[in-house]
Parts: structure tokens; C-alpha cells; sequence
């Protein structure tokens, strides 16, 4: 079976904790009133977000009489105890300072690991692809968080490139599209575009 199919990952607009580098990770801020999208199509077959405010309210804002299907698993890393801090808060913290060296490697106290996060958003993905297949749906939009949309462009995308080489900017969107076999054994896609902010218009 030679069948296209695309799951464009969108990151959730900007916050206002986003605006002052505070690590939000379960935190649930709304998104700030001036956040801007991504200009992304309503021929979606399934809309699936992250349940965290900043992801709902994204979802809602591009799809504002679609039904979404929520997804904790789906939320951003949890960074415990540095939860709503910044670099200036944590930077003489000795546990902060082992943990932004590897960031990979360590966890946040109170946090999860890398290992937990990536897990856990293979346990999502994964049932994100069988809902899909289920009735051969061809088209679905995932709402989420950088850090997702990072480890699953790491994961997935026909360029190989680390964790952190991946910029994804809040309300920007990464479109990949897989042959349907490739997406069931859990291949690279084929091809990604990025679907860039729109620009506001004047007046």
C-alpha cells in the first residue's frame, strides 16, 4: 500500500511565563492575548491536543467548532521543583547546573527524565498512529509542547538531527507525511514541511 498519510505536530502560542524564559512544563498558564498561529488548514480527519490550557486554547482558537481529543501523555517534560523558575532563579543551584550541562541525562528534582519523557510520548504516539489507522484516516493535527515536537522531529524526521538543533517556534507547525506502511512499522517520514507563523495584517 503506497497510501499517504500526514500528522502535522503544532506548537501550542506563546504564554506569558514563555515571555520571561520561566520553565513551564505542567504549569498551566493561558496563552498571552497577542500570541500569533501558524495559518493551517480545518481538512483535518482527527484534532488531538496535549490537555494542558496553553494547548486546549491554541486547538480552540484554530478549530472553533471542531471536537479535539485530549492526550496528557502528550504534555511537556515536568520539571518538578523548577517548575515557573527561570535560568536567573536556578543558575547557582548545583543540581541546575549538572542538569543544564546534561540535560539528557539528569533530571529535574521532583521532575522526569529524559528517559520518562521520551517513553512516555512513544506510548502516546503510538496510540495516536493505531486511532489513526483504525478507520484509515489520512490527515491529523497533534497540538503539544517544544519539547515534544522536538523528540518526535529527533525521532521521525528524514533529516537526522539532535534534540536541541530542532527550533520550533510557539505557534508554528511541522507538517510530516509517511507512506502508511511506514508509519505503522514506525519508520522516518518521508517528507516535512514547516507551516510558518502567519503575518498580522494591518488595520
Amino acid at each position: 500500500m503506497d497510501e499517504r498519510v500526514v500528522i502535522t505536530l503544532f506548537r501550542h502560542g506563546v504564554t506569558e511565563d514563555n515571555k520571561r524564559g520561566a520553565y513551564i512544563g505542567w504549569t498551566n498558564p493561558s496563552i498571552s492575548e497577542d500570541a500569533e498561529f501558524a495559518d493551517v488548514t480545518d481538512d483535518y480527519d482527527l484534532i488531538f491536543t496535549s490537555d494542558l490550557d496553553r494547548c486546549t486554547q491554541t486547538t480552540k482558537r484554530l478549530f472553533p467548532n471542531r471536537k479535539a481529543i485530549l492526550m496528557p501523555l502528550f504534555r511537556e517534560i515536568l520539571f518538578g521543583e523548577w517548575e515557573g523558575k527561570t535560568y536567573a532563579d536556578l543558575e547557582h543551584d548545583k543540581q541546575y547546573q549538572n542538569w543544564v550541562s546534561d540535560p539528557l541525562a539528569d533530571a529535574p528534582p521532583g521532575g522526569e527524565s529524559f528517559k520518562q519523557f521520551t517513553e512516555r510520548i512513544d506510548q502516546g504516539f503510538q496510540a495516536l498512529v493505531e486511532q489513526m489507522n483504525l478507520q484509515l484516516h489520512k490527515k491529523v493535527i497533534l497540538t503539544t509542547h517544544g519539547g515534544v515536537i522536538r523528540y518526535l522531529l529527533m525521532k521521525y524526521a528524514p533529516e537526522e538531527r539532535s534534540f536541541w538543533e530542532w527550533k520550533v517556534p510557539h505557534g508554528s507547525a511541522v507538517e510530516l507525511e509517511w507512506k502508511r506502511e511506514d508509519l505503522r512499522r514506525d519508520a522516518r517520514c518521508t517528507s516535512l514541511r514547516v507551516v510558518p507563523i502567519m503575518e498580522k495584517q494591518n488595520g
